[in-house]
């Protein structure tokens, strides 16, 4: 499609080539992205794999899921006992007018287990908050998925587009300049004045820049294509609508509702903040542990030799008054936990503003296909009628150029809402949370984030971590 367009014009160079338009032309061998190999199309769904498995926002963002699961085994390690070792070396110097000088060496060595039996609740509120935590870093992660993947396909009606808008401009050039040529011709023998000349020379020059201004457009696509993507868009496949999207408004309302990782998100913060009241309150209860001590000390000018000790003891702490700190930090908590509820309400709302936005672009391109689709067809007509009465002098060459440039518009209108009715599909597809690999039936190895959390959950040892997922 590009390297046509490359090759029509070196074929048949206009009049009066100027510098710049020169310089277009280099601009535009530059952004064709063909292999001079013959490639097969690449479909959309083909392109958002690329996007799933290789994206690195999307790759960071897992890894920080696979951060956040390490606050289920830390709250669980409140109900772990801890072990702890001292040794203990030193040489004491003494003078004393009783006892004189001494110089003697001194070793000990202890090892204290320390288990707590009851911490206020603090260990099952902090594992219910870390839980909630983690659901909703899933939600967090599904919805960057999301944004990846539409990018993509964003990415991807925007190369499309482009290539199709740069194919009418360019044949919008050859048209204007065979109109210039041709009213070149008929002043020659007296048929039409300078000022026609005039104006087929201006519009084949403003044709000039709307081709270099949509070859721009396009390698701005391709570099947004393969930032997304991370490879270069070749011969893609227009895609059909979504069979994701739903049939009415008010269904994918309800959806979304129920499956927009944006409301999941919100409502497990909810919940983790809930949790952490809990936590806050613990504070405030008395804290029961078992400790147990073991320790040998040697000292060399000591008659008795070594000696050893075993403490075994449980320690029960009642908190009278810690200076109101803990008070503020529950007050704090609450605070929290009333903004994560209001969080929800709004994350309902701007869902349903994202849904109903969506549909109703999807419907307006739909309509503005089959408008734009009329007005390509008369527009055709019309050109081809104005044509026929300028050769028999009915018609100006301004009405020529008029139609001619109208018949284009049309054109570059068709081409963007072609785009737009597909993109606005995959944002509705997106708004009611639907727009997974999974969801999409991607042909890649789906990344499971429960897989790590279930790895690390009860994980007491070891500080290797999995990097390869």
């Amino acid at each position: 499609m590009f390297r046509g367009f490359t090759v029509g014009i070196l074929k048949r160079p206009t009049l009066r080539l100027r510098a710049s338009w020169l310089g277009a032309l280099c601009v535009a061998a530059l952004a064709v992205v063909h292999s001079s190999a013959p490639v097969s199309a690449e479909t959309i769904a083909s392109a958002l794999s690329k996007a799933y498995v290789g994206n690195p926002q999307l790759k960071a963002d897992q890894a920080r899921q696979r951060a956040t699961d390490e606050q289920v085994p830390q709250a669980k390690s409140g109900w772990r006992p801890t072990v702890t070792t001292n040794t203990e070396v030193g040489k004491n110097y003494q003078d004393s007018p009783l006892s004189g000088k001494s110089d003697f060496l001194s070793r000990s060595f202890n090892i204290t287990l320390s288990q707590p039996v009851f911490d206020g609740f603090r260990s099952e509120n902090a594992l219910r908050e870390a839980e909630a935590t983690v659901l909703a870093g899933n939600q967090n992660l599904l919805a960057v998925e999301q944004e990846v993947l539409l990018n993509g396909a964003t990415a991807y009606m925007n190369v499309i587009r482009d290539r199709e808008i740069v194919n009418y401009r360019r044949k919008s050039v050859e048209n204007f300049d065979e109109q210039l040529r041709a009213a070149r011709a008929r002043l020659e023998v007296g048929e039409v004045t300078r000022t026609d000349v005039s104006q087929a020379r201006a519009r084949a020059s403003e044709a000039r820049s709307d081709l270099a201004v949509a070859i721009g457009n396009l390698q701005t696509s391709v570099a947004n294509y393969i930032r997304v993507i991370g490879d270069k868009p070749r011969h893609l496949k227009f895609p059909p609508l979504s069979p994701r999207v739903p049939k009415t408004l008010r269904a994918a309302i309800d959806i979304s509702g129920e499956t927009n990782p944006q409301i999941l998100a919100a409502a497990f913060n909810e919940e983790a903040a809930a949790a952490n009241i809990g936590v806050r309150k613990s504070d405030l209860l008395p804290k029961l542990n078992f400790e147990a001590l073991y320790q040998v000390s040697k000292n060399t000018t000591s008659t008795s030799g070594t000696t050893e000790t075993g403490v075994i003891q449980g320690t029960l702490s009642v908190p009278i008054y810690q200076s109101g700190s803990v008070y503020s930090r529950i007050r704090e908590a609450k605070h929290t936990a009333s903004q994560r509820k209001l969080e929800v309400l709004d994350a309902h709302r701007q869902v349903r503003e994202q849904v109903v936005s969506a549909w109703h672009l999807l419907k307006a391109a739909t309509a503005t296909i089959a408008a734009a689709n009329d007005a390509v067809a008369a527009n055709q007509v019309a050109l081809d009628g104005v044509r026929q009465e300028a050769q028999v002098g009915t018609r100006t060459t301004l009405d020529v150029l008029d139609a001619q440039n109208e018949l284009v518009n049309a054109q570059v209108a068709l081409a963007n809402a072609r785009r737009d009715r597909i993109v606005a599909g995959y944002q509705l597809v997106a708004a009611i949370g639907h727009m997974t690999a999974g969801d999409l039936r991607l042909s890649v190895n789906l990344y499971d984030p429960r897989r790590n959390l279930e790895e690390v959950r009860d994980k007491a040892f070891g500080a290797r971590i999995n990097t390869s997922e």
